[in-house]
């Protein structure tokens, strides 16, 4: 029985391990793609309401790349599912989870400027170009502090 407690700190095999994390993986994929999808849902219903017509090109070009970049996530944080089932059942699990995991984490990239760019955008049309960009300024760096920093901290805090 192949045994990895010495690496993990689990008494668990690499499969075990590779379900487990598989597992974890999904349950994060699950709370993003939501997220992302109500997102993107709502920026693909924006020029069908009356004023997308008043908004200015450089706004509309910022909209579009929110769309662009709102796919993208989407796309890539639906991939490991996808990837799973295309795979499924070829004990492949190991090499799927850490695919997985790289997807998952440039998706959330891609989530973070979707959603700095939508604070943009809202603010912007709403209050003006000085407000959106301080808004998204603002979610920038409450993204980089709770996705970034806190994380890491607490990863350095586990190391030492």
């Amino acid at each position: 029985m192949e045994d990895d407690s010495e690496t993990t700190g689990r008494d668990e095999t690499r499969t075990e391990r590779a379900d487990r994390n598989w597992d974890e993986l999904l349950q994060e994929l699950r709370v993003t793609q939501t997220g992302t999808q109500i997102l993107t849902g709502f920026l693909l219903t924006l020029p069908f309401q009356q004023r997308f017509a008043e908004l200015s090109s450089e706004q509309v070009a910022i909209y579009l790349c929110l769309v662009g970049l709102a796919l993208l996530a989407t796309a890539l944080v639906v991939a490991p599912v996808s990837i799973h089932r295309v795979l499924f059942q070829q004990r492949r699990k190991a090499e799927i989870v850490d695919l997985g995991s790289t997807l998952a984490r440039v998706g959330l990239v891609a989530l973070a400027l979707v959603v700095t760019g939508t604070a943009l955008f809202i603010f912007d049309v709403v209050a003006g170009r000085t407000a959106g960009l301080v808004a998204a300024g603002a979610v920038i760096l409450l993204l980089v502090v709770v996705w970034v920093i806190v994380p890491g901290r607490l990863h350095r805090g586990r190391q030492a």
